[in-house]
């Protein structure tokens, strides 16, 4: 038999109702001879509920006792889907990430997999049984359970199926695949039927939410591919693999954003070896990291200015992070919160003349202003006012005719 390894989002899960729903659909698979690992998020606003209840009984919950917390969320979700599958005459276990053997290193919050021992899976499915399997966590050395951070259960998916030596990793969520930018903002966004690891891995990175990086690196370092589809509805999804089509005429493959992006500029930093350095391993030893760098040297040429942007959510932990650095340097700090990223990505957009310039024109256009600019070989990145992002997709969607195939 052929082995599948699905995923199913929270909103998969929501309810009573539709985790039934994914039984019947786990059941029609199964019963067609695939073998089946199935992995489950927290049923619907769960983890966001735990959080609030944590919030009410301390204003600094412990992170080791937060994990120990949010994964309880998948924990219900997975065992009642086992219930479930049972009640349709399908044999079914369940298993905590623990169990399944998901071991991580020990950053609380944003674990990372070290190694995957799946040995009680393999057992499940000799038996002749569906394994469903807790997403978002696994446990330390030591036996503490960690999470494994935003998208976690994505993460766990790929690295089973990689383990497994799985056929394929099926990713089902609310949406019917990926496409060439946020539905929501752009109506006549088109899904794409196909699209290779590097460039989903650049989307995903710049703040498209159907995937998260982590898992689609996995994907592409073990080569499994990975169908993003909806689980509400049966239609074609789109599929990450290793390539997509060869020299297409419009290299620009979508738009992505990121609505939540901070910008912290670290004035008069001494233009001397090691001083740089000194911010971002300071950075680095609280587990942050930043994405757009630059360093500007002033008009005395005897300091510069090191601009680089964190997520929202990570502003005043970065803040506290550099802030003995800071001291120590004998800089100042400037910041700004009411920023977003966008970007055109596509194999050859950066090395072929013309997708530069012509992004930056209809942000230009658009009267939109570029605050800062990154780039990678396959990916062009404007940061820019908060208030003008959704402005700046559907200009661009529209400037490089991605609703048409």
């Amino acid at each position: 038999m052929s082995l599948a390894v699905q995923k199913y989002g929270g909103s998969s899960v929501a309810n009573a109702e539709r985790i039934l729903h994914v039984a019947r659909r786990v059941a029609a698979r199964r019963a067609e001879g695939t073998d089946l690992v199935v992995v489950v998020s927290a049923m619907g606003d769960t983890t966001d509920e735990l959080i609030g209840l944590a919030q009410q009984v301390t204003t600094r919950p412990d992170d080791r006792e937060m994990d120990l917390l949010l994964s309880t969320g998948e924990i219900i979700s997975c065992t009642l889907l086992a219930m479930a599958l049972r009640e349709l005459g399908v044999p079914a276990s369940s298993f905590t990430g623990a169990q399944a053997g998901i071991q991580t290193d020990q950053t609380h919050g944003r674990a990372r997999i070290l190694n995957v021992e799946p040995d009680r899976v393999r057992a499940a499915l000799a038996d002749g049984r569906v394994a469903i399997v807790a997403g978002f966590q696994g446990i330390t050395a030591e036996t503490d359970v960690t999470t494994l951070g935003r998208g976690g259960s994505d993460t766990t998916a790929v690295a089973l199926a990689a383990a497994l030596l799985a056929d394929q990793c099926e990713i089902y969520t609310d949406v019917q695949g990926v496409y060439t930018c946020d539905p929501r903002l752009e109506p006549r966004a088109r899904k794409l039927t196909t699209i290779s690891y590097e460039e989903m891995l650049e989307m995903a990175s710049q703040g498209a939410r159907v995937m998260h990086p982590r898992a689609v690196e996995l994907g592409a370092l073990y080569g499994i591919p990975i169908l993003v589809a909806s689980s509400m509805v049966e239609a074609p999804g789109t599929l990450i693999q290793g390539s997509s089509e060869m020299e297409p005429s419009n290299k620009v493959r979508g738009i992505s954003h990121d609505a939540d992006i901070a910008k912290i500029t670290v004035v008069g930093v001494p233009d001397k070896p090691g001083a740089v350095a000194t911010l971002f391993t300071a950075l680095g030893s609280a587990n942050l990291t930043a994405d757009t760098i630059v360093q500007n040297a002033n008009v005395t040429g005897s300091a510069t200015d090191v601009t680089f942007t964190v997520p929202d959510a990570d502003l005043q932990k970065a803040l506290a992070a550099i802030a003995p650095a800071v001291g120590r340097l004998g800089c100042a700090v400037v910041t700004d919160a009411s920023l977003g990223k966008v970007s055109i990505v596509g194999t050859g957009v950066l090395n072929t003349p013309g997708y530069a310039p012509r992004m930056f024109q209809v942000l230009a256009d658009t009267g939109i202003n570029i605050e800062l600019i990154t780039t990678s070989e396959i990916r062009i990145t404007c940061i820019v006012t908060r208030n003008r992002l959704a402005d700046a997709v559907r200009a661009l969607h529209a400037a490089f005719e991605l609703e048409s195939a």
